[in-house]
Formats: C-alpha cells, sequence, structure tokens
C-alpha cells in the first residue's frame, strides 16, 4: 500500500502525487498529515467526501512534516509542511506543481496570569524576547514538524537561543500539538499551536490567546505532487485525484464549510493564495 502526506505551517501542506490514469474504484490510500491537520478535525470532516466522490479510500496518518518528508523522498509516502524545507524538496526534483489550498494561522497561547507580560500584542518577535527575558516558561514541540520549524525560525530573527535556555524556561517536549498543549496547560506555560488545534483542545484550563494577527503567523497549505521522473509509479494516480479535488472546487467548499464553535478554521485560497 501506498503512503500519502498531508500537512500544515507557516506555509505549507504538501501532498505528492503523480500523473496518472484514474484510480481503480476500491482503491486506498494513506494520508500522513501533520498532526496539526489532523487535531483540528478537518481530514476527518473533508475526506468521507472525496471518497463518496471518487471512490477511493484515505486513512489518515499523523506525522511531523519532518518525518513525513523524509518517507517521501525514499518514495514510500506524500506530504507535508515546512515552507524551506518543502522548496528544497522541489528544487531537488522531488516534486512538482505547488499550489496553495487553504490557510489558517498561528497564535501564541500561555497562562492567564501572563508573567511574560505579553497579552493582547501582535508582535511575536517582542513577546519572545519578552518570554526569554523573563525566563517564563515555554513549551515547544521540538518534533521536527512544520511548527516546530517555524518556532525556531522565530526564535532566529529575534537574535536568542532558546536552546541556552534548555531544561529552565524552554521545554523541548518532542511531541506533537496535542502534547505541547497539554504540557502548557499543566505546567502552565506559552507555546506556539497552530489556530485550528487551539479551537478543538479540549484541556485549556489556564490557558489563554496571548499573540495574534501577525503576519508572521500566516499558515499556507499547499499541495505538491510527486515528480513522476524522479518517482514514477503508476500507483501515484490516486494522490493525484486527491490534489486535483483539493485544489479545485468541491474540494475547497469542503474546506470553507468546516467549522468548529461556528468559526471557520481553514479559509479555502487556491485562487486567492495568501
Amino acid at each position: 500500500m501506498r503512503k500519502w502526506w498531508l500537512g500544515s505551517l507557516v506555509a505549507v501542506a504538501l501532498l505528492q502525487a503523480a500523473w496518472g490514469a484514474d484510480a481503480p474504484p476500491q482503491a486506498t490510500i494513506t494520508l500522513a498529515s501533520t498532526t496539526s491537520v489532523d487535531n483540528s478535525g478537518l481530514l476527518a470532516a473533508i475526506l468521507p467526501e472525496f471518497t463518496k466522490t471518487a471512490g477511493i479510500t484515505v486513512r489518515a496518518l499523523a506525522l511531523g512534516s519532518g518525518q513525513a518528508l523524509d518517507t517521501a523522498r525514499r518514495g514510500d509516502a506524500d506530504i507535508v509542511h515546512d515552507p524551506e524545507a518543502e522548496q528544497q524538496f522541489i528544487d531537488d526534483g522531488n516534486g512538482v506543481n505547488r499550489q496553495q489550498i487553504a490557510w489558517n494561522d498561528f497564535i501564541i497561547v500561555g497562562p492567564g496570569d501572563d508573567p511574560a507580560h505579553i497579552a493582547g500584542g501582535n508582535n511575536t518577535i517582542m513577546a519572545l524576547t519578552a518570554i526569554a527575558t523573563t525566563e517564563a516558561i515555554f513549551v515547544s514541540r521540538g518534533d521536527k514538524s512544520g511548527t516546530n520549524a517555524l518556532e525556531l525560525r522565530l526564535w532566529k530573527r529575534a537574535g536568542i537561543d532558546p536552546k541556552a535556555g534548555a531544561g529552565t524556561w524552554y521545554r523541548d517536549i518532542g511531541g506533537g500539538m496535542g502534547a505541547a498543549l497539554n504540557a502548557a496547560s499543566a505546567m502552565p506555560a506559552y507555546t506556539l499551536t497552530d489556530r485550528g488545534t487551539w479551537l478543538s483542545f479540549k484541556n485549556k484550563g489556564p490557558l489563554k490567546v496571548m499573540i495574534e494577527g501577525d503576519t508572521a503567523l500566516i499558515n499556507r497549505y499547499d499541495v505538491i505532487e510527486l515528480n513522476p521522473r524522479t518517482h514514477p509509479d503508476a500507483k501515484l494516480a490516486p494522490a493525484h485525484r486527491l490534489a486535483v479535488w483539493l485544489a479545485t472546487q468541491p474540494g475547497q467548499d469542503a474546506i470553507g464549510a468546516y467549522r468548529l464553535n461556528g468559526e471557520e478554521l481553514f479559509h479555502p485560497s487556491a485562487t486567492d493564495p495568501k
């Protein structure tokens, strides 16, 4: 069975597929997604619609984007979401036809008593600087996911090496988005999360939204098909059908229709990319 991937981040979801004939009626593919896309509930909401239309069963498996890209390079899978890593994936000849399908955003959440005094702001770099200066506890996923890659880029822009605080105020848990939010709720601590996972998260405890609205926190989702010259395999046809569906009206409508607590989690953007 071939495996397929979908991701998210300040950038993207990467779906790899190849050109080919229509898939057989009972085809089954495994979509390895980044944990944020899976935790938000989006896949569970939209994939049955694709199955009903295409006759292709999609099984979702949540992974960090680094793991997904490594698997895709071996030709054993197909998706992820770290913009720089994804561009390198394309530059190396593994992917083609990159297209944005949706966007949402990241936020920084933290304890209600806000020891770093960052609540209500929209400047992520200033917020991270305040967290480091006050040595307020910050939870990092540390799992090579797209979210983790974004977090590390933001620390770099702030001129801060958070690893210097490892074991004290900087807590690298090596887990998914749900695990990071659970840890932040229990400590309590600050953390970076995608909005979709935050809205669906049930164990918020003392955590509140602290930073939002920064353009540096826009989270773009792309579809990238596998380059058939590098990964020639007729079995990739079902993934191509999924990529086309996500980027055209039926998939775009399904993405836009998904709501949680009345709020639209993902904004379709195939025709108007951010």
